[in-house]
């Protein structure tokens, strides 16, 4: 982005470097970062790895990357991946706020994946 973009337009985008809004705090950007992490892993399990789930994983987890993107953006950028996050902030050398794009993702996957494994996803013998 440095090569192409002039710096102006890079400062004023922040060069995409997700930000928390200036009306909530640190844990609740956590927080809804680890909720919208939560419902877009779900997403996948239950449309891409689920094998009862119809076949339109694409189209269900689009829906729920708009949903989480259309709330979550204006309190803290929805970036839902650390990956999301960190590109940009390497590039920017811009490192404010980093732990809610780490520590949310991280926590919203693991409860979704624990309610997947733990009540959702069939056991071996319901499978077939």
């Amino acid at each position: 982005l440095r090569a192409v973009l002039p710096a102006a337009a890079g400062s004023a985008t922040s060069w995409g470097v997700p930000r928390i809004s200036a009306f909530i705090t640190l844990p609740q950007a956590i927080v809804i970062e680890a909720i919208l992490t939560m419902f877009l892993v779900a997403a996948m399990f239950g449309t891409v790895v689920s094998p009862r789930a119809h076949r339109v994983g694409g189209f269900g987890v689009g829906l729920v990357l708009l949903f989480d993107m259309l709330a979550g953006a204006p309190f803290t950028g929805a970036a839902m991946n650390p990956a999301r996050a960190f590109g940009p902030a390497l590039a920017a050398n811009d490192w404010t706020a980093q732990v809610a794009y780490w520590v949310g993702p991280l926590l919203g996957a693991a409860v979704a994946a624990l309610i997947w494994g733990l009540f959702l996803l069939p056991r071996d013998n319901e499978a077939a």
